[in-house]
């Protein structure tokens, strides 16, 4: 639990007799599994036994962790007048042993609840078809010497009005902007202030479209996070139209299966979801409840973001470059990457590193070019590689089943054919033993990655036990 393992905790949980487990360990670690694995259905009454016979056992820190991952999974299968509830009354109950900035993120969480509490979200409505066919197109976005791109989804339209949609899997809650949001006529929500942390802070809201419409599938009542994107740099600042509007994995979550299909351009989704299997998972929630799967790179294996809102090939952590620095600095070159983000843009040192091989959902590409972080960057968060959409390009398909939560690829045979270089020794890559949460993933305030406008609406801390 406290390294943040829950593939090792899902396998050893259901390969062990149950009344070997510590009675509150066996409770919390359905909890947990059901949670940051995306089993709502497991993690509800798990978190309700736990609030009902173990709340002797949570410390208080533990116990607001466990209000926000509640109320996360209760809203996630529609029940956010039960999220509001739950977390009012554990507000009401611990208010006078918590500290004044914990006192207000529950107190927003528990307004945001009760503010969806009056919508619907996420009615999801296929047109005349036994499958969802969304298609998309590859923009270009930033200098023309980048040549870094986006998926913009076609055929789509909110509240009957044709929209520009990019298509982020890296973000965890639907983006928006002030502008955007008058002219599309979204309804603002009262009391559901969101503090955004980029390069600096701001303040945004929740708002409700009625119907967002994405090819032949129609999803009614799609909350939205407004908030400004400008990075106030006017040379940056030209190209924020790409990210005006943005879906993300919230919206994954309620399709629940999704087949993206580079090779021809077109996302499928089932009218019948899936059942859940008993195939191990490769897909879990970061802290921040962000999508991360297995993988590796350059032999080393990882949890990495999967990113189609970062329009490059993808970056690695300086955590990557301590563990293989001789091959790194032996095949690449020293550079400089500029990110603009949320009120201001940062210059970070790197390096450039050709061919390095990744694996992703059991196939291997070699992208021409990944960034390698020479310092420590916080926006990461707690993995240590994001894979941008210019790699996810290089796989004929990238499947998520989110009913299992399994990533699968297919990968065109000509990716497989180049070595790497003659000094090449694989390393033993630590993951994030050491990782503890930040204050703001502690108190479940939102989050934007600098370069990949990634928003975080939840944030519940680790395990300290």
């Amino acid at each position: 639990m406290n390294n943040s393992d829950w593939f090792a905790l899902d396998s050893i949980y259901n390969s062990v007799p149950k009344d070997s487990i510590n009675n509150f360990l066996e409770i919390f670690s359905r909890c947990l599994i059901g949670n940051r694995l995306n089993r709502p259905d497991i993690s509800i009454p798990a978190f309700q036994e736990l609030l009902n016979t173990q709340s002797a056992s949570l410390d208080l820190g533990n116990l607001v962790s466990s209000a926000y991952m509640f109320g996360m999974d209760l809203s996630r299968v529609g029940k956010n007048d039960a999220a509001a509830a739950m977390t009012g009354a554990i507000l009401n109950a611990a208010k006078p042993y918590l500290d004044s900035m914990t006192v207000a993120g529950l107190t927003s969480t528990a307004n945001r609840y009760s503010a969806l509490s009056e919508y619907n979200p996420y009615q999801i409505e296929f047109e005349n078809k036994h499958t969802g066919i969304v298609p998309f197109t590859i923009v270009p976005v930033g200098p023309t010497n980048k040549n870094s791109v986006l998926m913009h989804l076609q055929d789509s339209y909110i509240n009957g009005i044709e929209a520009d949609i990019t298509f982020d899997t890296g973000a965890g809650s639907n983006i928006i902007s002030p502008e955007m949001a008058d002219h599309f006529k979204l309804i603002p929500l009262d009391n559901t202030r969101i503090t955004v942390k980029g390069v600096n802070r701001r303040d945004g809201y929740i708002a409700i479209a009625k119907e967002l419409r994405i090819g032949n599938i129609i999803v009614r009542d799609v909350p939205f996070t407004v908030i400004s994107l400008s990075s106030d740099n006017e040379e940056a600042d030209k190209y924020i139209d790409s990210f005006s509007i943005v879906v993300g994995s919230e919206l994954m979550l309620q399709l629940k299966d999704l087949t993206i299909d580079f090779s021809n351009r077109k996302i499928t989704i089932p009218v019948v979801a899936p059942q859940r299997s008993s195939v191990p998972a490769n897909l879990c929630f970061s802290s921040t409840m962000n999508l991360l799967s297995i993988g590796s790179v350059l032999s080393n294996p990882m949890l990495m973001c999967l990113d189609s809102g970062n329009a490059s090939f993808g970056v690695l952590s300086k955590n990557f470059l301590d563990a293989n620095k001789d091959y790194i600095i032996s095949n690449s070159e020293l550079d400089t990457i500029r990110e603009a983000g949320i009120g201001g843009t940062i210059n970070s040192p790197c390096y450039k590193v050709m061919d390095m091989p990744v694996s992703l959902g059991g196939n291997t590409v070699f992208p021409p070019e990944l960034i390698v972080r020479t310092n420590d960057n916080s926006t990461i968060g707690d993995y240590y590689c994001i894979i941008g959409v210019k790699t996810l390009m290089m796989y004929e398909t990238v499947h998520f089943n989110l009913v299992d939560f399994v990533l699968s690829t297919e990968s065109p045979q000509s990716n497989h054919h180049t070595t790497l270089g003659n000094n090449y020794k694989t390393h033993n890559f630590d993951l994030k033993k050491d990782y503890k949460p930040n204050l703001l993933q502690a108190l479940g305030l939102t989050t934007v990655g600098i370069a990949r406008m990634l928003i975080n609406p939840n944030a519940p801390a680790t395990p300290d036990l």
